[in-house]
């Protein structure tokens, strides 16, 4: 009953839009029409101000970190993904967006800060890694995807491994559109955003 209980809460801080909610408090701006057209906390940074998208980050953070984290101790392996995976799929396609949303990147950081938090800080490690010397978000996010898997093996953390797998697939998936463009040479870098935007990227 607690781990459906916790579900529910998962896919219901999940489906709230930060992002959105923070570019019109600040700006009177929707993110979904400027930008990268994204209510999540690098369109928002982006748009508002690195504090702001600072802030968005954090609390998308907080939406996959909270469910899991008050999981009873006994909670298995299975429950405890479906936990994380409601707060992701709730971000990802929010029945308040009309069942759009973010590209979940902050909310897995959120799940798997509370369920593997060595693989996750790691993983993070290379993702930032990435994302300073290439200047490409999506590419550090895609990173952040390809190593939850290696790091909850090397961790000995395998129960979390089978969402760590799905949470890869499904973040690719996500980013379709920014692996298209980076082959393309198309991708807006994250230093150069404004100037992108400015330009009419």
């Amino acid at each position: 009953m607690i781990a459906f209980l916790l579900f529910l809460l998962a896919f219901g801080l999940g489906m709230v839009p930060f992002g959105l909610y923070v570019a019109r408090f600040v700006k009177g701006i929707d993110p979904r029409e400027a930008g990268s057209r994204n209510v999540g906390a690098t369109n928002v940074a982006r748009l508002c101000g690195a504090p702001w998208g600072v802030l968005t980050l954090a609390l998308d953070l907080f939406k996959g970190f909270i469910p899991c984290v008050l999981a009873p101790a006994d909670t298995g392996w299975l429950a405890l993904s479906l936990i994380g995976l409601a707060a992701i799929m709730g971000h990802a396609y929010s029945p308040l967006l009309n069942l759009k949303g973010g590209k979940a990147v902050a909310t897995t950081v959120g799940v798997f800060l509370a369920l593997a938090p060595a693989a996750l800080i790691l993983s993070a490690i290379c993702c930032l890694l990435v994302i300073w010397l290439s200047g490409y978000v999506s590419m550090g996010s895609l990173t952040l995807a390809l190593a939850l898997p290696v790091f909850c093996l090397l961790t000995f953390n395998a129960g979390m491994l089978p969402l760590a797998l799905v949470v890869m697939l499904f973040l690719f998936w996500r980013h379709r559109e920014n692996i298209l463009r980076l082959d393309k040479g198309q991708e807006m870098p994250w230093r150069k955003g404004k100037k992108c935007e400015e330009a009419g990227a």
